[in-house]
C-alpha cells in the first residue's frame, strides 16, 4: 500500500485507542502522511489541547493549521507583514499567540477564526525565542534576546510581569500552571512560584555550564518530575526538577549548524524525541538514557520542530515539509 494512503487506514485506529508506549512501539513509527505546504522552513509547531489540531508558522510568514484526525491541512492563514514565529494555541482552539520575524518583536494574539488580531502584546526590544502558554489558564509567558521575561495574560494589553536577567532566558511553565522555570546562562535553572515570583527563586540548581552550545529551548516532562534542555548543539540534557541533578545528556543526533532543535517529550513521559540537521528523528529513553530509535521521514532540511500529540498515538516532525507519524504495530 502506498505510504499517502496508510493514514486513512489507520489514523482512525492509532488515535482511539490508549496510548500505552514502549520500545517497540517507538521502533515502528512509520510516516503516514507527508505535506508540502510550506516554501520554507517550519519554525513552530504546536498541537491543540485536545489533539484533534496542529499549527504551525513558518518563515515563508504562513500559518497552516492541520486536522489529525483527518490527516489533512484545515486552513492555510498569511502574516506577510509582521511574519510568524514560535505559534502556540491558547486553551481555545480558535485562536493562538505567535511572535514576530519581521517589523518588530511583538506578540500578537490571532483569531484564528477569521485572521483577525485580537490584542498586541508590546515590551520586548530584541527576538522572541520562548512563547509557551499556562496549561491551566489564559497566562503565558515570554523570553527575549533582551534578557527578559515577561509575564501576560491573554485579556490583557499589559505585562503582568517583568525579570531582568543577566543573560538571554529560556522558560517553560510545569504541567499545574503553578510555578515556572527560568534557564539563565545556559548553566543555571532558577524555579519560581508563579503568584509570588517578584520575591526571588524558590529553588535554584547550578549545571556545569555548556560553553560549546547555548540552551535554546526547556520543557517539563509530562509528569512534572523532569525538565529537558535543547541546545542548539549536539547535546540534550534532562535534569531532576526537585533536586536539579542531571539525569541523562542525550546524545547522537547531528547539529552541524549549531541552530536550535526542539526536543520534546511523550505524553507518559518515557521518551524524549528530536530532530536533526540530518532530517532523522532521534528517540531515547529517559529513564536510562539509552538511544531507542532512529526514525528516517526522507526530511528534506534540518528537522527544527518535533512533537508527540498529547491525545493520541502520532508524532509530528517538520523541515520545510510536515510529516505525520503513526505506529505500525499495537502496544501492549
Amino acid at each position: 500500500m502506498p505510504v499517502s494512503n496508510i493514514y486513512a487506514v489507520t489514523c482512525s485506529d492509532a488515535i482511539s485507542r490508549e496510548m500505552k508506549l514502549n520500545d517497540n512501539v517507538v521502533r515502528s513509527f512509520r510516516v503516514a502522511k507527508v505535506f508540502r505546504e510550506n516554501s520554507d522552513r517550519i519554525n513552530s509547531i504546536d498541537f491543540s489541547p485536545n489533539g484533534e489540531l496542529l499549527i504551525s508558522s513558518a518563515d515563508d510568514d504562513q500559518i497552516v493549521i492541520y486536522d489529525c484526525q483527518n490527516g489533512a491541512p484545515k486552513r492555510t492563514l498569511n502574516s506577510k507583514k509582521y511574519g510568524v514565529d514560535l505559534i502556540k494555541f491558547t486553551h481555545a482552539s480558535n485562536t493562538a499567540v505567535h511572535g514576530s520575524n519581521k517589523v518588530d518583536d511583538t506578540i500578537r494574539y490571532l483569531s484564528l477564526h477569521d485572521n483577525k488580531y485580537i490584542r498586541y502584546f508590546t515590551g520586548h526590544t530584541k527576538k522572541v525565542t520562548t512563547l509557551v502558554m499556562s496549561p491551566i489558564d489564559d497566562t503565558f509567558l515570554s523570553a527575549s534576546l533582551d534578557k527578559t521575561i515577561r509575564i501576560w495574560d491573554l485579556r490583557s494589553a499589559n505585562c503582568q510581569g517583568l525579570m531582568h536577567l543577566s543573560s538571554r532566558p529560556v522558560a517553560a511553565f510545569d504541567p499545574e500552571g503553578l510555578i515556572f522555570a527560568a534557564g539563565i546562562n545556559s548553566e543555571m535553572i532558577k524555579l519560581y512560584d508563579l503568584r509570588s515570583f517578584d520575591k526571588g527563586p524558590f529553588n535554584t540548581f547550578r549545571l556545569p555550564q555548556d560553553r560549546d552550545c547555548e540552551w535554546t529551548g526547556m520543557k517539563f516532562s509530562p509528569d512534572g518530575k523532569m525538565i529537558l534542555i535543547s541546545t542548539n548543539g549536539q547535546v540534550i540534557r534532562l535534569v531532576d526538577s526537585f533536586q536539579g541533578q542531571p539525569l541523562q545528556t542525550f546524545m547522537g543526533h547531528t547539529n552541524m549548524k549549531n541552530i536550535p532543535l526542539e526536543a520534546s517529550f511523550s505524553p507518559d513521559s518515557q521518551f524524549v524525541f528530536s530532530g536533526s540537521t540530518d532530517g532523522w528523528i532521534h528517540v531515547w529513553n529517559a529513564e536510562n538514557g539509552t538511544k531507542t530509535a532512529n526514525l528516517n521521514c526522507d526530511h528534506t532540511g534540518p528537522v527544527q520542530a518535533v512533537q508527540f500529540n498529547p491525545k493520541f498515538m502520532m508524532l509530528a516532525s517538520a523541515c520545510s515539509n510536515m510529516a505525520f507519524w503513526l505506529p505500525s504495530i499495537e502496544g501492549d
